[in-house]
């Protein structure tokens, strides 16, 4: 079983095709990708934080260690470039179950069932 990318949605922009940052090199929203088994019906969220580097100086500091899980750090906004991108990981996703499957993307995105028993 492998993983497919259904659909983006961010609850923070309205067109993500369209969409241009105020300022270019300072940026981060939330993303959620809704991936489910390929070519079945059924999708689930999994959340990453889509942000510059500039970014992450702003809001944690400069001298700051973070942890990058569930970041996509990208030099600009480019749609297209997300996507692939996404899809790219998603390609080393695979499994007997779904559960594998999920339990490997969610290395990229925080899964809506991550530690749900």
């Amino acid at each position: 079983m492998n993983a497919e990318l259904k659909r983006l949605h961010s609850p923070d922009i309205y067109d993500l095709e369209s969409f241009k940052p105020e300022n270019p090199e300072v940026f981060g929203f939330l993303l959620q990708a809704m991936i489910g088994p390929e070519g079945k019906d059924g999708e689930e969220s999994f959340d990453i934080e889509v942000c510059t580097p500039r970014w992450l100086e702003e809001t944690y500091g400069i001298d700051a260690a973070v942890i990058g899980r569930h970041h996509l750090i990208v030099r600009e906004y480019n749609y297209e470039k997300i996507v692939s991108t996404i899809k790219s990981f998603l390609r080393h996703c695979s499994g007997d179950s779904w559960s594998e499957v999920a339990e490997k993307v969610s290395r990229l995105g925080r899964w809506e069932f991550e530690d749900y028993m």
